[in-house]
């Protein structure tokens, strides 16, 4: 009989060969181009026509930060814009190949379902209504409502918020429901609904209130560019799915991006996914654990 050091050495020479045996079944799937690659997707799939053309074609915004927004020279940068460079290195092995339209929020499911986009990136969030005309991808990002304060403020923190009761003042955007959003968290909270986020924000800055009531990512990313001037709160409430969009009926295409978000979230290529979160949201991404998969 073999002792145990002599089975763990012909154990690992045999892994050693079915490792080797992998790479080079792997090594003879790399030799296709990418247009024999495309060819094994249906003929009228978005990744064959995308592979063929050469370049993606993103629908996405230029005008609220961190998600699109302009540098500083004038280029498209952001989270949803770090996300399509994702699926076009994962194309083309080069994340220049992307051709960014910039569209109203309004058009995300018309272009999708016209076929002027492969694929929308906009700060999109996954309801029933909208699956019901477009594919969404996996989840990239999930958002929430949170509360902005001023570090000069004399309420702060949600507890002090809260603590306030009646004395507290929350400006939030108009919409169905404000009133109800903001006092399930602060029930005697004063609400001042305005009529655009820049409004709601501004509430703040000069004081009329306390608290500015808008998403998770605004807070993290004007926390971060202006800390003399913004503040975290540490509650957030109400999380929802951002997801890319794409064309129904397109398994090859959905199938390709989960997969190109699944590597760049979880999988060995993470460094970009890892860069754009912190740039954009001051966060340090989770550290991945091997073993069982978390996503």
């Amino acid at each position: 009989m073999k002792d145990t050091v002599s089975e763990r050495r012909d154990f690992l020479k045999s892994g050693a060969l079915g490792l080797a045996g992998g790479a080079l079944v792997a090594g003879a799937g790399m030799t296709l181009n990418v247009q024999q690659a495309a060819a094994q997707a249906s003929a009228d799939s978005v990744l064959r026509k995308v592979i063929d053309r050469g370049h993606l074609i993103c629908g996405t915004g230029s005008t609220n930060a961190p998600w699109h927004f302009e540098d500083a020279a004038g280029n498209l940068t952001g989270m949803d814009i770090a996300m399509a460079k994702i699926i076009a290195k994962a194309l083309f092995e080069d994340d220049s190949k992307v051709e960014f339209v910039r569209q109203a929020p309004d058009a995300r499911v018309p272009n999708i379902v016209t076929g002027k986009v492969d694929v929308c990136i906009q700060f999109m969030t996954v309801n029933g209504a909208r699956a019901q005309k477009v594919n969404f991808s996996r989840p990239y990002y999930v958002e929430a409502i949170a509360l902005l304060t001023r570090p000069d403020g004399k309420i702060k923190t949600f507890d002090e918020l809260l603590a306030a009761g009646a004395a507290a003042k929350a400006s939030i955007l108009t919409n169905a429901g404000a009133d109800q959003t903001v006092k399930r968290q602060l029930p005697d909270a004063e609400v001042l609904q305005l009529d655009e986020q820049a409004n709601v924000i501004q509430a703040l800055d000069s004081g009329r209130v306390d608290t500015a009531v808008v998403d998770l990512s605004t807070v993290w990313w004007l926390a971060r560019q202006a800390p003399d001037k913004y503040a975290d709160a540490g509650h957030s409430f109400q999380p929802q799915l951002y997801s890319a969009a794409l064309p129904q009926g397109d398994l090859d295409w959905l199938s390709f991006v989960n997969t190109a978000f699944n590597v760049a979230m979880h999988g060995w290529d993470t460094e970009p996914y890892d860069i754009a979160f912190k740039e954009f949201f001051g966060q340090e991404p989770p550290k991945r654990a091997a073993g069982f998969p978390a996503f």
